[in-house]
């Protein structure tokens, strides 16, 4: 995922987003991706409000565009009764929505998320997971989870990596029906991948 967002350059391969060749012109291609990384970092010391802005100014939004962007991402992510209220002082959920909101902050066709709904409560999973699922219809959207319910409530499409081969790939459904006897994806996972304890 590191690599895709341009964070890390390949050693062999190529990675285009919408066309653009990620190595060649990695600040175009950038302009199209959200990414939120696990552990994205907040300013614990300014409030969401004033956090995302930064993040939109820093997208090049300004002026009304910028006001605009924060209080349809304020919305979106339903962070609208915590907008003046500094991180520091947010739960781990509000973080993490703080942190998602900033990466849809300037509207991307690409969203890179690394656990997304990671320290939400049931509620805001589902909020999440619906929100996803919504932008899915107009937005190329990758995600990367351990919770494999997660890619059921929200993919189209699901990839499963075993020390870094593709060893399925296809719909949920398609997976579940992929290996005889596996009702969910944690069975299917179980059954063709190799836990860490074996050598």
């Amino acid at each position: 995922m590191r690599m895709v967002t341009g964070y890390f350059r390949p050693t062999a391969g190529s990675i285009s987003i919408g066309g653009v060749d990620m190595l060649e012109d990695p600040e175009t291609a950038k302009r199209s991706i959200g990414y939120l990384p696990e552990n994205a970092p907040l300013y614990s010391d300014m409030t969401v409000a004033s956090f995302l802005g930064f993040c939109a100014e820093m997208r090049g939004l300004n002026g009304a565009a910028r006001s605009r962007a924060i209080d349809r991402v304020l919305e979106l992510c339903f962070l609208e009764n915590v907008r003046n209220q500094s991180v520091d002082t947010l739960s781990k959920g509000y973080r993490h929505r703080t942190c998602f909101a900033q990466s849809i902050i300037h509207d991307p066709d690409v969203l890179i998320l690394d656990e997304p709904t990671d320290g939400l409560d049931p509620n805001q999973k589902h909020e999440v997971r619906g929100l996803i699922k919504r932008m899915g219809q107009n937005k190329a959207i990758i995600f990367s989870t351990h919770i494999l319910e997660e890619v059921e409530a929200a993919c189209s499409r699901a990839i499963i990596i075993d020390r870094g081969r593709v060893v399925a790939d296809g719909t949920p459904d398609e997976l579940k029906k992929s290996v005889p006897g596996c009702g969910t994806l944690d069975e299917v996972f179980r059954a063709i991948t190799r836990p860490d304890t074996v050598k």
